[in-house]
Protein backbone atom coordinates (compact mmCIF):
# COMPACT_ATOMS: atom_id res chain seq x y z
CA UNK A 1 0.00 0.00 0.00
CA UNK A 2 1.23 3.58 -0.96
CA UNK A 3 0.68 6.50 0.68
CA UNK A 4 1.08 9.89 -0.50
CA UNK A 5 0.52 13.26 0.93
CA UNK A 6 -1.07 15.76 -1.20
CA UNK A 7 -1.59 19.62 0.15
CA UNK A 8 -5.39 20.03 -0.78
CA UNK A 9 -8.29 18.79 -2.52
CA UNK A 10 -7.14 20.41 -5.67
CA UNK A 11 -4.17 18.79 -5.38
CA UNK A 12 -5.56 15.09 -4.97
CA UNK A 13 -7.69 15.42 -8.13
CA UNK A 14 -4.56 16.28 -10.43
CA UNK A 15 -2.81 13.53 -9.28
CA UNK A 16 -5.45 10.98 -9.18
CA UNK A 17 -6.50 12.24 -12.68
CA UNK A 18 -3.11 11.98 -13.69
CA UNK A 19 -2.98 8.54 -12.55
CA UNK A 20 -6.01 7.58 -14.18
CA UNK A 21 -5.03 8.85 -17.81
CA UNK A 22 -1.90 6.83 -17.58
CA UNK A 23 -3.64 3.55 -17.06
CA UNK A 24 -5.81 4.70 -20.29
CA UNK A 25 -2.94 5.89 -22.09
CA UNK A 26 -1.27 2.28 -21.73
CA UNK A 27 -4.10 0.20 -22.56
CA UNK A 28 -6.74 2.29 -24.52
CA UNK A 29 -9.49 -0.40 -24.15
CA UNK A 30 -9.23 -0.53 -20.46
CA UNK A 31 -11.62 -1.64 -17.65
CA UNK A 32 -12.29 1.21 -15.13
CA UNK A 33 -13.72 0.81 -11.62
CA UNK A 34 -15.50 4.15 -11.08
CA UNK A 35 -16.59 6.00 -8.31
CA UNK A 36 -19.31 8.43 -7.35
CA UNK A 37 -19.98 11.26 -4.32
CA UNK A 38 -18.09 14.40 -3.72
CA UNK A 39 -14.60 13.13 -3.78
CA UNK A 40 -14.10 12.54 -7.64
CA UNK A 41 -15.86 15.15 -8.78
CA UNK A 42 -12.44 17.21 -8.74
CA UNK A 43 -10.64 14.13 -10.74
CA UNK A 44 -13.27 13.66 -13.23
CA UNK A 45 -13.04 17.46 -13.94
CA UNK A 46 -9.33 17.18 -14.57
CA UNK A 47 -10.30 14.05 -16.91
CA UNK A 48 -12.67 16.42 -19.25
CA UNK A 49 -9.97 18.98 -19.19
CA UNK A 50 -7.74 16.52 -20.65
CA UNK A 51 -9.77 15.37 -22.84
CA UNK A 52 -11.07 18.82 -23.87
CA UNK A 53 -7.21 19.30 -24.77
CA UNK A 54 -7.03 16.14 -26.46
CA UNK A 55 -4.84 14.49 -23.82
CA UNK A 56 -7.08 11.87 -23.66
CA UNK A 57 -9.01 9.92 -25.36
CA UNK A 58 -12.47 7.95 -23.78
CA UNK A 59 -13.56 5.93 -27.28
CA UNK A 60 -11.74 2.73 -26.39
CA UNK A 61 -12.84 2.53 -22.53
CA UNK A 62 -14.78 1.08 -20.43
CA UNK A 63 -16.65 1.43 -16.73
CA UNK A 64 -18.32 -0.22 -14.65
CA UNK A 65 -19.76 1.72 -11.46
CA UNK A 66 -19.70 0.49 -7.55
CA UNK A 67 -22.89 1.17 -6.68
CA UNK A 68 -26.67 2.83 -7.42
CA UNK A 69 -29.08 3.47 -5.15
CA UNK A 70 -32.01 0.98 -5.19
CA UNK A 71 -35.07 2.34 -6.06
CA UNK A 72 -34.01 5.14 -8.04
CA UNK A 73 -35.21 5.27 -12.13
CA UNK A 74 -31.23 6.44 -13.58
CA UNK A 75 -32.90 9.39 -14.66
CA UNK A 76 -33.35 10.60 -11.39
CA UNK A 77 -30.82 13.22 -10.50
CA UNK A 78 -29.66 11.72 -7.40
CA UNK A 79 -29.10 8.59 -9.22
CA UNK A 80 -25.61 7.15 -9.77
CA UNK A 81 -26.20 6.99 -13.52
CA UNK A 82 -27.23 10.90 -13.55
CA UNK A 83 -23.83 11.64 -11.69
CA UNK A 84 -21.71 9.93 -14.20
CA UNK A 85 -23.67 11.37 -16.97
CA UNK A 86 -23.37 14.81 -15.72
CA UNK A 87 -19.92 14.78 -14.06
CA UNK A 88 -17.95 12.34 -17.06
CA UNK A 89 -20.25 10.57 -19.98
CA UNK A 90 -21.41 13.43 -21.72
CA UNK A 91 -18.05 14.99 -21.68
CA UNK A 92 -15.88 12.80 -23.07
CA UNK A 93 -15.95 10.58 -26.27
CA UNK A 94 -16.84 7.55 -24.13
CA UNK A 95 -19.10 5.44 -25.79
CA UNK A 96 -22.83 4.74 -24.19
CA UNK A 97 -22.53 0.86 -24.28
CA UNK A 98 -19.48 1.00 -22.64
CA UNK A 99 -20.55 2.35 -19.24
CA UNK A 100 -22.12 0.12 -16.76
CA UNK A 101 -24.08 1.30 -13.55
CA UNK A 102 -26.30 -0.92 -11.45
CA UNK A 103 -30.06 -1.10 -12.63
CA UNK A 104 -31.76 0.71 -9.05
CA UNK A 105 -35.15 0.82 -10.47
CA UNK A 106 -35.48 -3.13 -10.70
CA UNK A 107 -36.35 -4.48 -7.27
CA UNK A 108 -35.47 -7.89 -8.24
CA UNK A 109 -31.76 -8.23 -5.66
CA UNK A 110 -30.98 -11.70 -6.94
CA UNK A 111 -31.46 -10.65 -10.29
CA UNK A 112 -29.79 -7.21 -10.46
CA UNK A 113 -26.78 -8.56 -8.79
CA UNK A 114 -25.99 -11.76 -10.37
CA UNK A 115 -26.09 -10.39 -13.65
CA UNK A 116 -23.46 -7.57 -12.44
CA UNK A 117 -21.60 -10.07 -11.17
CA UNK A 118 -21.33 -11.33 -14.34
CA UNK A 119 -20.86 -8.80 -16.62
CA UNK A 120 -17.60 -7.38 -14.30
CA UNK A 121 -16.45 -10.77 -14.90
CA UNK A 122 -17.34 -11.01 -18.93
CA UNK A 123 -15.68 -7.50 -19.30
CA UNK A 124 -13.35 -7.65 -16.64
CA UNK A 125 -10.61 -7.61 -14.76
CA UNK A 126 -10.92 -4.09 -13.72
CA UNK A 127 -7.86 -2.19 -14.19
CA UNK A 128 -8.23 0.29 -11.66
CA UNK A 129 -10.90 0.78 -8.82
CA UNK A 130 -11.22 3.90 -7.73
CA UNK A 131 -12.19 4.27 -4.20
CA UNK A 132 -13.64 7.08 -1.73
CA UNK A 133 -13.36 6.09 2.26
CA UNK A 134 -16.61 6.51 4.01
CA UNK A 135 -16.85 8.39 7.52
CA UNK A 136 -17.09 5.14 9.06
CA UNK A 137 -14.52 3.05 6.95
CA UNK A 138 -17.09 1.98 4.08
CA UNK A 139 -16.09 1.60 0.92
CA UNK A 140 -18.57 1.39 -2.03
CA UNK A 141 -21.67 0.56 0.10
CA UNK A 142 -19.67 -1.93 1.77
CA UNK A 143 -21.34 -0.86 5.87
CA UNK A 144 -19.54 -1.80 9.22
CA UNK A 145 -20.65 -5.55 10.17
CA UNK A 146 -19.70 -8.44 10.79
CA UNK A 147 -18.12 -9.91 8.15
CA UNK A 148 -16.77 -8.96 4.54
CA UNK A 149 -19.33 -8.86 1.56
CA UNK A 150 -17.94 -11.08 -1.42
CA UNK A 151 -19.86 -10.19 -4.36
CA UNK A 152 -22.41 -7.62 -5.66
CA UNK A 153 -25.47 -7.51 -3.12
CA UNK A 154 -28.04 -4.81 -1.55
CA UNK A 155 -27.39 -3.11 1.64
CA UNK A 156 -28.98 -1.24 4.23
CA UNK A 157 -27.64 1.66 5.02
CA UNK A 158 -26.55 2.70 8.61
CA UNK A 159 -27.74 5.77 9.41
CA UNK A 160 -24.35 7.75 9.89
CA UNK A 161 -24.22 7.28 5.71
CA UNK A 162 -27.65 8.34 5.22
CA UNK A 163 -26.59 11.71 7.22
CA UNK A 164 -23.85 11.86 5.10
CA UNK A 165 -25.74 11.60 1.85
CA UNK A 166 -28.59 14.15 3.02
CA UNK A 167 -26.77 16.68 1.26
CA UNK A 168 -27.37 15.36 -2.07
CA UNK A 169 -31.28 15.47 -1.32
CA UNK A 170 -34.19 17.80 -0.36
CA UNK A 171 -34.57 16.44 2.03
CA UNK A 172 -33.72 13.51 4.72
CA UNK A 173 -36.54 11.45 4.07
CA UNK A 174 -35.42 11.22 0.37
CA UNK A 175 -32.42 9.16 0.83
CA UNK A 176 -32.84 6.16 -0.28
CA UNK A 177 -32.79 2.91 2.38
CA UNK A 178 -30.97 0.94 0.19
CA UNK A 179 -28.35 0.86 -2.14
CA UNK A 180 -26.93 -2.18 -4.47
CA UNK A 181 -22.84 -2.60 -4.58
CA UNK A 182 -19.91 -4.03 -5.28
CA UNK A 183 -18.55 -6.47 -3.26
CA UNK A 184 -15.53 -6.15 -0.78
CA UNK A 185 -14.26 -9.84 -3.06
CA UNK A 186 -15.16 -8.03 -6.29
CA UNK A 187 -13.53 -4.91 -5.51
CA UNK A 188 -10.90 -7.08 -4.39
CA UNK A 189 -10.21 -8.72 -7.67
CA UNK A 190 -9.05 -5.27 -9.48
CA UNK A 191 -5.51 -5.39 -10.73
CA UNK A 192 -4.63 -1.97 -8.82
CA UNK A 193 -7.02 0.55 -6.20
CA UNK A 194 -6.94 3.91 -6.24
CA UNK A 195 -8.19 5.65 -2.79
CA UNK A 196 -9.10 8.96 -2.62
CA UNK A 197 -9.50 10.58 1.16
CA UNK A 198 -9.63 14.06 2.17
CA UNK A 199 -10.92 16.30 4.82
CA UNK A 200 -10.23 16.54 8.46
CA UNK A 201 -12.79 14.94 8.90
CA UNK A 202 -11.33 11.18 7.36
CA UNK A 203 -8.72 11.49 9.53
CA UNK A 204 -9.69 9.05 12.18
CA UNK A 205 -11.15 7.06 10.30
CA UNK A 206 -8.08 6.56 7.73
CA UNK A 207 -5.96 5.85 10.68
CA UNK A 208 -7.96 2.96 11.66
CA UNK A 209 -7.93 2.09 7.89
CA UNK A 210 -3.83 2.48 7.84
CA UNK A 211 -2.82 1.42 10.59
CA UNK A 212 -5.80 -0.22 13.00
CA UNK A 213 -6.83 -4.12 12.87
CA UNK A 214 -7.93 -5.43 9.53
CA UNK A 215 -11.51 -5.69 10.21
CA UNK A 216 -15.27 -5.65 8.60
CA UNK A 217 -16.26 -2.90 11.44
CA UNK A 218 -13.69 -0.78 9.33
CA UNK A 219 -14.17 -2.26 5.64
CA UNK A 220 -11.43 -0.38 3.98
CA UNK A 221 -8.95 -1.89 6.33
CA UNK A 222 -9.50 -4.84 3.98
CA UNK A 223 -7.15 -3.05 1.04
CA UNK A 224 -3.96 -3.71 3.29
CA UNK A 225 -4.46 -7.30 1.86
CA UNK A 226 -4.72 -5.82 -2.20
CA UNK A 227 -1.30 -6.06 -3.53
CA UNK A 228 -1.33 -2.99 -5.33
CA UNK A 229 -2.98 0.15 -3.79
CA UNK A 230 -2.16 3.34 -3.78
CA UNK A 231 -4.16 6.52 -1.76
CA UNK A 232 -3.85 10.24 -2.09
CA UNK A 233 -4.81 11.99 0.60
CA UNK A 234 -5.12 15.44 1.61
CA UNK A 235 -3.04 17.25 4.58
CA UNK A 236 -5.90 17.17 6.68
CA UNK A 237 -6.98 13.86 6.18
CA UNK A 238 -3.91 12.75 7.33
CA UNK A 239 -4.30 15.03 10.42
CA UNK A 240 -3.48 12.06 12.75
CA UNK A 241 0.05 11.90 11.79
CA UNK A 242 0.49 10.36 9.46
CA UNK A 243 2.96 10.37 6.36
CA UNK A 244 3.10 9.94 2.39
Amino acid sequence: MKVYKVKDYETMSQKAAAFLAAKMILKPDALLGLATGSTPIGTYKRLVEMYQTNDLDFSGIRTVNLDEYRGLPSSSPNSYHYFMKENLFSKVNILPENTHILDGSNPDTESVCQEYEDKIEKLGPIEVQLLGLGHDGHIAFNEPGDEFADRTHCVWLNEQTIQANKRFFAKEQDVPRQAYTMGIGTIMKARSILMLVSGSQKAEILKKVLEGPVTPKVPGSILRFHPDVTIFADEAALGCGQTG
